[in-house]
């Protein structure tokens, strides 16, 4: 399991914990450097797992994004090479690569399927991150082509849920609505500024569905995988099916949060890409379909943020 303590891979871990035959093999950053390939290869080859989970990735919102481009591009390739190749040397039975749905073009056609990826430009506030996971798409696929190796790839939605990041700065949407809301309960602010004009359309898939999207694709069988995805068109996308404006799903976390004042938004801030709706209907012709709906999810994760993130940071 690479990134398990990330938001991603710490629910693909409390899903793989309820079951009584699988022993996790996790590793922090301090004992392994995802981006060392000499150590990466070395803790793969001492510990020989019989698959790996690769949720590993340096993530952030547009501002991350916009600001530190190089470490985005540069940490994710070093991460997903460094760990496809040495499950390829060690004849790995079979890995999970997760990307993200910035993977396609800024305009692509709604509901995004499979075969929009690489036929435009993409939003151009996360191209770094968004060529890494591409690459990471077709370092699965190459190996599989080339080798024989059986790597997957998914890539899910907007993600939310327990263990998010809510720096004020770093986070994505709906973590860093939770915090400014919160924040302004507490001090009682008479408003809150929204980054952009409210008007982008968001599909959210709350992760602990994301850890069981993970799970099934990951325990197909392999021909039947094989079957339904062509070679060169191999990942699956994982989502809810349904779309919100940010302003809707900000109204959605004021009322959570308790929260009675203004809602301002700043249009002189970018936008993002208009609107990311991914069809899933390959993943749910696989049997798969997500169960936690966004008021529901959107509660649970302001109840984790209040008794795991605010209490500990004084907010």
């Amino acid at each position: 399991m690479a990134g398990h303590r990330g938001m991603v891979g710490s629910a693909i871990v409390r899903a793989l914990e309820k079951l009584a035959d699988v022993e996790l093999l996790t590793a922090d950053r301090d004992e392994l450097d995802l981006c060392n390939q000499h150590k990466v290869l070395d803790w793969i080859t001492r510990n020989r797992p019989h698959q790996i989970y690769l949720a590993a990735a340096k993530v952030g919102g547009i501002y991350a994004n916009n600001t530190f481009p190089a470490q985005f591009i540069y940490e994710n390739l070093m991460i997903e090479a460094n760990l496809i190749h040495a499950a390829y040397l060690n004849h790995i039975d079979r890995l999970l690569f997760l990307g993200s749905s910035c993977i396609y073009p800024k305009n692509a056609t709604q509901p995004m399927s499979e075969s929009a990826l690489l036929t435009g430009p993409l939003e151009p506030t996360n191209e770094p991150y968004a060529i890494a996971k591409i690459a990471g798409i077709k370092l699965c696929e190459s190996y599989n082509r080339q080798y024989g190796c059986d790597f997957r790839s998914i890539m899910p939605t907007n993600l939310y849920g327990p263990g998010d990041n809510f720096h004020p700065e770093n986070s994505h949407v709906i973590p860093a609505l939770i915090r400014r809301f919160h924040e302004a309960v507490v001090e009682k602010s008479d408003e809150v500024i929204i980054w952009g004009s409210g008007k982008p359309m968001r599909e959210f898939l709350h992760v602990d569905d994301m850890a069981s999207a993970c799970m099934h694709v990951m325990n197909l069988d392999k021909e039947l995988f094989k079957n339904h995805t062509d070679v060169m068109l191999s990942h699956i996308n994982v989502g809810y099916g349904i779309d919100y404006s940010i302003r809707e799903v900000a109204e959605i976390i004021a009322n959570i949060t308790g929260y009675g004042g203004s809602l301002v938004f700043d249009d002189s801030k970018p936008d993002g890409t208009p609107r990311k709706l991914m069809c899933s209907s390959k993943i749910k012709s696989f049997g798969w379909v997500p169960t936690i709906d966004l008021e529901e999810g959107l509660h649970t994760t302001y109840q984790w943020f209040l008794k795991n993130y605010a209490i500990s940071r004084g907010l």
